[in-house]
């Protein structure tokens, strides 16, 4: 009986992995972006998952550190460097984009000292620019049709990347980093939150 609720605990929080199944399984159509910001032939929405997958492949260690670079320059990473590089290999340069969105809107964000180097990797900043700036989505993630790789969901101190990768439920996985002991980057979370403050998509 112990083993048998150690394997359950050890699932429910992926360290044992979770069976993956795509849009096909659910005839769900995949969302194609209108829009290539960075020209790069490909559109915002699947630049935005590529790139995701293509940081995570670079096996960043969660540490919380300041750049004066604004975007970390080593092997250390946190949850919105995620999104950070997600969204800046696909033409959105958060730290400038944030930045500009603070100094025009200052009296939405709740800062006392505005600085560009961090304040695009704080999660409730991010928050507030994506409520200004992006699309907003529902938050039910039982709407599984409205859930689509290369959107962003925002907990309430955590942030990822909405994965292609759908659980048995046709729930998408989430790309993310939350801490130094998480084994897998991708993961199926979201039917074990109940934090989601926000769920949005660039274009």
């Amino acid at each position: 009986m112990l083993i048998i609720v150690a394997l359950y605990v050890l699932y429910c929080f992926n360290y044992i992995p979770h069976k993956k199944y795509t849009n096909a399984d659910f005839n769900i159509e995949a969302y194609k972006s209108n829009i290539d910001k960075d020209n790069d032939g490909i559109d915002d929405q699947t630049d935005i998952l590529n790139n995701a997958n293509n940081y995570i492949k670079t096996n960043p260690k969660y540490k919380s550190k300041y750049y004066n670079t604004g975007y970390p320059n080593d092997e250390y990473g946190v949850c919105t460097d995620v999104v950070a590089f997600a969204l800046k290999d696909a033409g959105y340069d958060l730290m400038e984009l944030v930045n500009e969105d603070i100094k025009n809107n200052k009296e939405l964000y709740d800062i006392d000292a505005v600085d560009k180097n961090i304040d695009f990797r704080r999660v409730k900043n991010l928050k507030v620019y994506f409520d200004n700036n992006a699309i907003s989505l529902t938050t039910d993630i039982n709407e599984i049709e409205e859930w689509q790789g290369g959107d962003i969901v925002v907990f309430k101190k955590h942030i990822g990347i909405i994965s292609d990768k759908r659980n048995r439920k046709g729930i998408c996985f989430v790309i993310h980093h939350a801490n130094p002991y998480q084994i897998y980057y991708e993961e199926d979370i979201l039917e074990h939150r109940d934090d989601i403050i926000g769920h949005y998509r660039i274009s």
